[in-house]
């Protein structure tokens, strides 16, 4: 079963944001992503992905400014919920 974590860090400032995605993304498991909502783009956070093995997708949000799906790279189901998510 997919699981989403949602992650609302809208409200907080540098580097909070960062410090909780990146504790978060600790918990993932298989089949699950994170919904990161933030009223920027987090620029720096990409690369860090990257090298951590994490996949992103980023896209205007509803409830703030931006939302940012992030999945293990390789986890097709997680892949494919955030597709879905994404439409």
């Amino acid at each position: 079963m997919v699981r989403e974590h949602v992650l609302d860090v809208s409200g907080l400032e540098p580097p909070e944001p960062l410090l909780q995605v990146l504790a978060e993304l600790d918990g993932l498991g298989p089949g699950e992503y994170l919904r990161m909502l933030h009223r920027q783009e987090p620029f720096p956070l990409y690369a860090i992905l990257r090298e951590h093995g994490f996949e992103h997708r980023t896209r205007a949000g509803t409830s703030s400014a931006y939302e940012i799906l992030i999945w293990r790279h390789g986890d097709r189901a997680a892949e494919r919920a955030v597709a879905q998510a994404a439409g």
